[in-house]
C-alpha cells in the first residue's frame, strides 16, 4: 500500500498547487467479501478526480457523492457501503472521508520513511454510524514510535484517544518492494516495465561500458552501472528480490558471488534447469562458506509456468512467481482453493 500512497501524494501535489482541495478516503472495516482489505484508501479532489481505488470500482462512485460534505464542511465522516443488496462482491464496508491536507514536516518524513526503507504505521479512528462526523475520525501517522502526525487539520487525536467508544484501524505500512534487475538487455526492459506497472521499486544495474540511460528504463528508479567487482552491496536488503539476466554465464556467476551474503526474499536465475545447477555446483565451489538458506529463495528457471514466449509475456510470468513468493502462495487457480481467497491472517 506505500506505493499507492506514494501516487496519492504526487497527485495532492499537482491538486494543491492548482488551489484544490483533497479529501482521503479509507476502508477501515469490513463484513465479509470485498475487492479490497481494510487500510486500501484512494484521493478525491475538488471538481471529481479520483486517484486510486478503493473496491472495484462499485462503491467509487457513492464515495465521490458523499466526499462532497467534507469537502464544503472541513469535517469527517464515516459511510458505509453494503454490498450484498448491488453487484459485485457480498460484503459491507466502512469508510472514513477526511480532509487530506499534510504539512510539510509530513512530506518530509513520508519522504524520509521512503528514503531509509524504514516501516510506519497508521491508526485510523471512526465508528460505524453511517454518515456520522466527528472531529474524533482520521488519521494518525507514526513515523517515528512516539510523535504521531495527522492529515486532517481538523482531526482531535487526543479526544479519540481518550473515547472508548471510537474504534481504531491500526496498519503498518512497509517499504515499496524492490527488485533488482542485473541486466540490460531488452528482456530487462520489459521486467522493469512489468515491476513498475506493480508500485514496485525497479534498480537496474548495467555494465559499466553499457551506454544506456536511465530512461532507456521506463519506470526504474534507479541505474547502477557496476561490474560485479565494485558492486555496493549497501545498496540492497533482504526486503528484495534481484533477477540474475545479463546471459552471460559468467558474468551472473560473479554476480551471484557479490551477493552471497544477502537474504533476498528472491533470487531469480535465467535460463535451463541445467544451467542453473552448472552455476550453483560453480558458484559452491568459490563460496563453500555459504550458508544452506541463501539457496533456499533462488528459483530457476525464474518465472512461473504460463507458456510465456515473448519477452513481455516472461516478464509478467517473472513478476508473478515473485509476487507467489514474497505472498507465500501456491500460484494455483484461484478455483482449486476452497474457502477464503485472503485468510484473516492475511
Amino acid at each position: 500500500m506505500t506505493h499507492e500512497l506514494k501516487k496519492i501524494l504526487q497527485h495532492y501535489a499537482i491538486a494543491k498547487a492548482g488551489d484544490k482541495k483533497t479529501v482521503l478516503a479509507t476502508v477501515v472495516a469490513l463484513e465479509g467479501s470485498s475487492y479490497r482489505r481494510p487500510g486500501v484508501s484512494m484521493l478525491i479532489v475538488e471538481g471529481g478526480q479520483m486517484i486510486g481505488a478503493v473496491s472495484g470500482g462499485c462503491v467509487e462512485k457513492e464515495i465521490l457523492h458523499q466526499a462532497q460534505s467534507v469537502f464544503q464542511d472541513g469535517k469527517a465522516k464515516v459511510m458505509t457501503y453494503d454490498g450484498r443488496y448491488r453487484l459485485g462482491c457480498e460484503g459491507i464496508l466502512y469508510i472514513l472521508i477526511e480532509p487530506f491536507e499534510p504539512s510539510e514536516i509530513w512530506m518530509q518524513e513520508f519522504q524520509n520513511a521512503l528514503a531509509n526503507r524504514t516501516n510506519f504505521t497508521t491508526k485510523t479512528f471512526y465508528t460505524k454510524d453511517d454518515l456520522t462526523c466527528s472531529e474524533k475520525f482520521g488519521t494518525a501517522y507514526f513515523f517515528s514510535n512516539d510523535a504521531f502526525l495527522t492529515v486532517s487539520p481538523n482531526f482531535d487525536v487526543q479526544s479519540a484517544l481518550a473515547d472508548a467508544d471510537i474504534s481504531f484501524f491500526e496498519n503498518e505500512l512497509k517499504p515499496c518492494f524492490r527488485l533488482v534487475i542485473v541486466g540490460s538487455e531488452h528482456d530487462a526492459v520489459e521486467l522493469c516495465v512489468a515491476a513498475s506497472f506493480l508500485g514496485w521499486e525497479v534498480t537496474v544495474i548495467a555494465s559499466p561500458k553499457d551506454p544506456k540511460t536511465i530512461e532507456n528504463f521506463p519506470g526504474a528508479n534507479a541505474l547502477l552501472h557496476s561490474s560485479p567487482e565494485t558492486l555496493d552491496v549497501t545498496h540492497f536488503d533482504s526486503g528484495s528480490a534481484v533477477v540474475l539476466m545479463t546471459h552471460s554465464y559468467v558474468t551472473d556467476l560473479k554476480f551471484l558471488l557479490a551477493l552471497k551474503d544477502i537474504r533476498f526474499d528472491y533470487l531469480g536465475l535465467l535460463g535451463p534447469s541445467k544451467r542453473r545447477e552448472k552455476l550453483l555446483g560453480e558458484f559452491i565451489e568459490h563460496a563453500p562458506e555459504v550458508e544452506e538458506a541463501f539457496f533456499t529463495n533462488i528459483h530457476g528457471p525464474a518465472e512461473l509456468n504460463l507458456g510465456a514466449e515473448t519477452a513481455q509475456e516472461i516478464a509478467v510470468s517473472i513478476v508473478a512467481e515473485i509476487l507467489s513468493v514474497i505472498r507465500k502462495q501456491d500460484g494455483l487457480p484461484l478455483k482449486m482453493r476452497k474457502g477464503r481467497i485472503h485468510s484473516q491472517a492475511e
